[in-house]
């Protein structure tokens, strides 16, 4: 896996954060990527039990802008990012997925909008797949219980008849816009924010273990007023899944308790207790039909060794 030549070299005041977990050899990609143009790089380490950081340390010997912060536990991604800030010492804070690779002068692109854009604290670039297509999540609009129920039954076919009422919160099948782009929510996998905006708004809710803690936020910061800004011509591959394919269904159960703690935060109060009810028995639903399908696979793995 080979990342991309960086050729920007101005070093920007950037802290890039990266909080990793059994990332594999990937990491140092992505570190190789973010050194030439970062004042500083802080893995923050989930206690990973792969060979991650003994790929770093060997290629990254005595490298003084690279920091390793080893945890003794898996605290979680939101409790890194936040160990993360209390160490960084930039004006501007990238917190940045392990399993992602700069590409040349796409953070300079990232500081550059949000250095022009007051009204903006927050900004995130165009997630791309290996092929250049775009990934979904970089771009989208809040996942409101109801926006959800649209998503998860199919309903968003009818978005082209009734597009306010069955709207696709995911972005990425819009048009590529020619400039930034204000948005109500961008992926933690890449993520700009001012130091000073964490002041106002506050750390990282680390009642979140895993996923839904970058579309929390998103909400705050939005709720203190601030603007968020997607930069489509700030690409990003993100070699998505890395660090989570070996515990699908343990990924699976933290994404789906932080659906709940994420609606019930910050929807509780707008929607009657019924429509809560139900939004809560679809995502257990869901988490039920996923780790199914999860397991079946697995046992037919087995068997398939079993015979062999």
């Amino acid at each position: 896996m080979v990342a991309e030549v960086n050729t920007f070299t101005d070093q920007l005041q950037v802290s890039v954060i990266i909080v990793n977990y059994n990332a594999g050899q990937i990491l140092a990609e992505c570190i190789q990527s973010a050194l030439p143009q970062a004042s500083e790089v802080l893995v923050v380490d989930n206690a990973s039990s792969d060979f991650s950081l003994e790929l770093c340390t060997q290629r990254f010997p005595e490298e003084p802008k690279l920091r390793i912060i080893r945890n003794a536990a898996n605290l979680g991604f939101a409790a890194a990012c936040n160990i993360g800030v209390a160490q960084a010492t930039a004006p501007y804070l990238l917190f940045l997925n392990p399993d992602c690779v700069l590409s040349g002068g796409s953070l300079h692109r990232m500081v550059q909008v949000l250095e022009i854009s007051p009204s903006a604290e927050m900004i995130g670039g165009l997630l791309i797949n290996q092929d250049g297509t775009e990934q979904a999540g970089g771009r989208r609009a809040m996942p409101t219980p109801w926006r959800s129920f649209v998503r998860a039954f199919g309903l968003y076919r009818f978005e082209r008849y009734w597009p306010r009422l069955f709207f696709d919160f995911h972005l990425h099948k819009q048009a590529l816009p020619d400039c930034p782009l204000e948005v109500e929510a961008i992926s933690g996998a890449l993520m700009l924010v001012r130091q000073k905006a964490i002041e106002n708004v506050g750390p990282w809710d680390e009642g979140y273990f895993l996923h839904c803690e970058d579309l929390d936020w998103c909400m705050r910061f939005r709720k203190k007023g601030w603007k968020i800004l997607f930069v489509p011509d700030a690409p990003v591959v993100h070699y998505k899944g890395t660090c989570s394919r070996s515990r699908p269904i343990f990924v699976e159960w933290h994404k789906h308790k932080g659906m709940m703690r994420f609606y019930r935060k910050f929807f509780r109060h707008e929607y009657p207790g019924v429509v809560m009810w139900l939004v809560a028995m679809g995502i257990w639903l869901r988490f039920g039909a996923i780790t199914a399908i999860y397991s079946a696979r697995r046992a037919g793995r087995l068997l398939g060794l079993g015979r062999e």
